[in-house]
């Protein structure tokens, strides 16, 4: 890619795909720094539908940033009929230019301190859109950490620890004993978990059980503003963590993945899911009997979709010990796929199929107000 886009340095689309490799990688500033050159050259790409003709364009409204920055609907609709533009928005002035012919709309920025002001104008901008609208951005602010552990109070079934907002200078005082937790959050004491605000897919988490661990947490994290919020033992009695991954389609839940691991903080991709057969076998065993989750936790999915008012919103969570459903984070940014292989997942395209097919038909109900022409794969 570094080769063809020195052949083809005006080619917009062949940088937007490099700095998307260079995330990929771990290579941020460089990705980064790469957009914002595909930027400059264009700010709408299209990612035709790889089968045509397309039933329908959907128009996503996006900002520059990283892989956290926006909902990566083009890993949910992999091989659909769904065509898709990609308009990045500028601050100030979001439509600028003139906006693809679509069938619908979806804003796929995500919630961050630097986003809200755009999500403002944003409100404004779509008030009187003529298409529907997906996730209206007046209500994307609610899957902030600290917002929507607000509004997730007190739902019935649900867990959801306080996030509490602490600045370096509280969080020195806890390490050198100058002060205590509970003086300054009610409710709230060790064992307590770390990250530093703005901070996505374990980025420099942590947990303290005392003191001492936030003085070493300090001495290698930087930053000056930090979430900080109760730990809860969601093991079970084997001792192992289990982290549930969960699609609201339309206030419909449906299973995206389980990760199985020995250590309270999971990712999928370090859950060792890979590696054991067994895991892998647990995973299927809840994708099949997913109806049984919801039957248990029902009305606290009814309780997250009522209150948040977004279409589509993925939720990771726990089950706690006495049956409440615990909630990490709620987003509706996080990667939803079928991409891992058949041989080592074979039970895994089928349930997947249920999450595509479900968006397919929420977009052709939304745009069409039909229950025509529907798919039947979604049961």
């Amino acid at each position: 890619m570094l080769l063809a886009a020195e052949q083809e340095p005006d080619n917009a689309n062949l940088w937007m795909n490099l700095s998307t490799a260079m995330l990929c990688l771990g290579q941020r500033d460089h990705g980064l720094a790469i957009q914002a050159q595909a930027l400059e050259m264009q700010r709408i790409y299209r990612l035709a539908a790889s089968r045509q003709p397309a039933r329908l364009r959907l128009l996503m409204i996006m900002a520059p940033g990283d892989l956290a920055a926006n909902t990566p609907l083009d890993c949910l609709l992999e091989d659909s009929d769904i065509d898709l533009d990609f308009y990045y928005v500028s601050p100030g002035s979001p439509f600028a230019l003139p906006v693809p012919e679509h069938d619908a709309l979806i804003v796929a920025i995500s919630e961050s301190e630097e986003n809200l002001g755009l999500l403002a104008t944003l409100e404004q901008a779509l008030a009187n859109w003529p298409k529907p609208i997906i996730n209206s951005p007046r209500n994307i602010p609610a899957t902030g950490r600290i917002a929507a552990s607000s509004l997730l109070q007190n739902a019935p079934g649900l867990l959801v620890t306080p996030t509490l907002s602490a600045s370096r200078e509280q969080l020195q005082a806890f390490a050198t004993g100058a002060a205590r937790i509970p003086e300054f959050f009610a409710g709230c004491d060790f064992p307590v978990i770390l990250r530093p605000v703005g901070s996505h897919a374990g980025r420099d988490l942590d947990k303290a059980g005392g003191p001492e661990d936030i003085a070493a947490y300090l001495s290698k994290v930087e930053g000056t503003e930090f979430f900080l919020s109760r730990f809860i033992d969601y093991s079970g009695k084997d001792g192992l963590f289990r982290k549930f991954r969960v699609a609201l389609i339309d206030g419909k839940p449906f299973a995206c993945h389980m990760a199985v691991s020995s250590h309270w903080m999971i990712h999928y991709v370090n859950a060792g899911m890979y590696e054991d057969a067994r895991k892998r076998a647990e995973e299927a065993l809840f994708m099949a009997n997913f109806d049984d989750f919801v039957e248990r936790h029902g009305p606290a999915l009814d309780a997250i979709y009522t209150r948040t008012k977004l279409d589509y919103l993925c939720i990771d969570c726990a089950e706690t010990a006495d049956g409440q459903l615990f909630i990490f984070e709620i987003d509706h940014a996080m990667v939803v796929h079928a991409m891992d292989t058949e041989d080592l997942f074979p039970y895994k395209q089928q349930h997947m199929r249920k999450v595509q097919t479900a968006f397919e038909n929420f977009l052709i109900r939304l745009t069409t107000g039909s229950q025509q022409h529907v798919k039947a794969t979604e049961k």
